[in-house]
């Protein structure tokens, strides 16, 4: 940084030998300047590459125009494509999108709420980090509108935007065993993150359902980190304590995961080990149909989740009106899970 001050509305004022009233006419309602007078103002801000303040015009005109997201890691293409979601709904009110990740760290969320309340935001969409929304509620108790994303109320008073995660981890679980697959080692997270667990639930249901005993069938694995790194070092280790052999189902709790499954794979048996290993992701990422192994996955309606999201927020800025919607996931069955 060079230390340069930010040019101001007195600045481009004195430029165009104009008054800062008719700078702010120029810039708020240009049709009452006379074209003269408005081409020097414009000239002057372009010399000076003016940027109006938009915090400041917001005090002054007591609106609010910006709304802040956090999700737990934007890097993963299911969560960037929720933001468009959001992005795209709030552009129709004119509304600006700010976006941080958490990484699952209640401190880091915490940081990013003060700091997001702080530059006062219409409202918050939160992923939340932990089983406890407390301080969300205190949040929205203080005038700020607050929607739960990827996770269902957890308590009276917040809106929420969620998938059942239960049938979706059902859906991946009853078609491996659809297949003729019994033994179905499943790469998950920790339980503390709430779509983890739900997904083990309904994994459990299908294979009850089946008539099977789910500590028979299911083998979980907890990931350190729920994307490709995590699940390649994952599985790496589990071939290496089963004698190099391959297990014949995989169901991954995200699609990065199942892209890790793949490259382990790949890498330890070539093409011939990964097309004996049927692999059924989670989410189903724009990338997941252009795999050169096409991955099965459990897709969630990214998009309309962060649609719907910034829709309740708006409604409950604009009115209170609190409510929860659920999302029902799909089965986009492809080549990786149908093997032989």
């Amino acid at each position: 940084m060079n230390g340069r001050r930010r040019p101001s509305i007195a600045d481009v004022a004195r430029t165009a030998g104009v008054s800062v009233g008719t700078v702010s006419n120029v810039l708020n309602r240009p049709d009452t300047v006379a074209p003269p007078t408005r081409e020097r103002v414009e000239s002057a801000i372009a010399e000076l590459s003016f940027v109006r303040n938009g915090s400041a015009r917001q005090l002054r005109q007591g609106s609010i125009s910006t709304v802040g997201a956090i999700l737990l890691d934007i890097r993963n293409p299911f969560f960037t494509d929720v933001a468009r979601g959001i992005e795209d709904r709030l552009a129709v009110d004119d509304l600006t999108l700010m976006l941080a990740s958490s990484d699952d760290d209640p401190a880091r969320e915490a940081k990013y709420l003060r700091l997001f309340e702080e530059h006062g935001v219409l409202g918050l969409l939160v992923v939340p980090t932990g089983r406890s929304v407390d301080h969300l509620l205190e949040i929205q108790r203080r005038g700020v509108a607050v929607v739960l994303l990827d996770a269902a109320s957890a308590a009276s008073g917040l809106s929420s935007v969620s998938v059942d995660d239960v049938t979706g981890g059902e859906l991946a679980a009853a078609h491996l065993l659809e297949q003729g697959h019994q033994s179905i080692v499943f790469l998950n997270g920790p339980h503390e993150i709430r779509q983890c667990e739900a997904r083990r639930v309904g994994v459990d249901r299908a294979v009850a359902a089946a008539g099977l005993e789910p500590d028979q069938v299911v083998d979980e694995v907890t990931l350190a980190t729920l994307d490709a790194s995590g699940a390649d070092d994952a599985l790496t280790r589990w071939l290496a304590a089963h004698d190099g052999s391959a297990p014949r189902a995989i169901f991954c709790v995200n699609d990065l995961v199942a892209i890790g499954v793949q490259r382990c794979l790949r890498r330890q048996g070539g093409t011939a080990l990964l097309a004996r290993t049927a692999i059924v992701g989670y989410d189903d990422i724009d990338v997941a149909g252009e795999l050169a192994l096409p991955l099965t996955s459990v897709r969630q309606p990214t998009h309309e989740m962060g649609h719907a999201a910034a829709e309740l927020l708006l409604r409950q800025a604009d009115s209170g009106e609190i409510d929860d919607v659920v999302f029902r996931p799909e089965l986009v069955v492809r080549s990786s899970s149908l093997v032989t």
